[in-house]
């Protein structure tokens, strides 16, 4: 097992790395050069794996301010690529959901290398599970499913969001239509990024 890489390090050598090559970077970072084939019993509506762009998932930590107070819940986490590249870049705690038994097992072998004891990957279809990781204040969607399936999800969510604020991060998604979801300016084409507003609702009332 290595040494835990400190956020200072990963940043600092992340910043020194031109930004049309740090995919690959990462890449080489994480041993990625392998990535298990996808599983062909996929359940209806999911997608097969594909890695987000590292500026895409940066853009995202800066727009939702994503700090190491945080858990971040990265729905659909694969290989674990972005999951730990947030954990590495903020010292977030980090939770990967995947369905694919596969890309499971590897992120968790990876997580132990890297001696990520803040990151762990659970193993199951987002839609039937992500309401079981109710501590989560950061939730990370990058094309994962629509439809009845993501409507359930973002039930599950609302419900979360009467607990804590937490923002939700979707990368080529159409727009998230709830009342209790605010969008943060952007002039991004492929992120959007929401807040929750239930407890300011709450909070208004009482006034």
């Amino acid at each position: 097992m290595r040494p835990a890489i400190t956020t200072a390090i990963f940043r600092a050598n992340l910043d020194d790395v031109p930004p049309p090559d740090r995919d690959r970077w990462l890449d080489v970072l994480l041993d990625l050069d392998e990535i298990p084939d996808d599983d062909p019993n996929l359940p209806r509506g999911c997608v097969p794996y594909l890695p987000c762009p590292v500026a895409t998932v940066l853009e995202a930590v800066q727009r939702a301010h994503v700090t190491d107070a945080d858990m971040f819940v990265d729905v659909g986490s694969g290989t674990g690529r972005t999951t730990f590249l947030v954990s590495l870049l903020t010292g977030a705690g980090c939770i990967g959901i995947e369905v694919q038994p596969a890309l499971v097992a590897a992120a968790r072998a990876r997580a132990a290398r890297l001696n990520l004891d803040r990151t762990r990957f659970v193993e199951g279809d987002a839609a039937e599970v992500l309401r079981l990781v109710d501590i989560g204040s950061v939730f990370f969607f990058y094309s994962p499913f629509g439809g009845d399936r993501l409507s359930r999800v973002l039930d599950d969510l609302e419900a979360i969001a009467r607990t804590r604020e937490i923002r939700v991060c979707c990368v080529h998604m159409p727009p998230l239509e709830r009342s209790w979801l605010v969008r943060v300016p952007s002039t991004s084409v492929e992120l959007d990024v929401y807040r929750s507003t239930l407890l300011d609702d709450a909070v208004s009332r009482r006034s």
